[in-house]
């Protein structure tokens, strides 16, 4: 069973990635791009807590590679995850 700490490291990644999703000007949900430079600072703040927690968990080393893995993982999952409910919700208006 994952420890506290792990899973607070991956959500604090997630959460980033959709923060800074939400301050692009490339954000798909018309209800996250108000967010806008408050979402891209929210963002950085959480990748930065999510660095600390994945170092604290598993080391240095492991710990980078950790966040930079589920952070990368969120930042395509996204836009991916946008473009389908966007298409889904064009293709029930019509």
């Amino acid at each position: 069973m994952p420890s506290l700490l792990v899973v607070s490291a991956l959500l604090a990644a997630v959460l980033s990635a959709a923060g800074l999703y939400a301050g692009s000007r490339h954000c798909r949900w018309a209800r996250w791009r108000h967010l806008g430079r408050a979402g891209t600072l929210i963002g950085a703040l959480l990748a930065i807590a999510s660095l600390v927690l994945w170092i604290r968990a598993l080391g240095a080393g492991a710990g980078a590679c950790a966040m930079l893995g589920t952070w990368m993982f969120a930042m395509m999952a996204l836009p991916y995850v946008a473009g389908m409910r966007v298409a889904a919700d064009a293709r029930s208006d019509g």
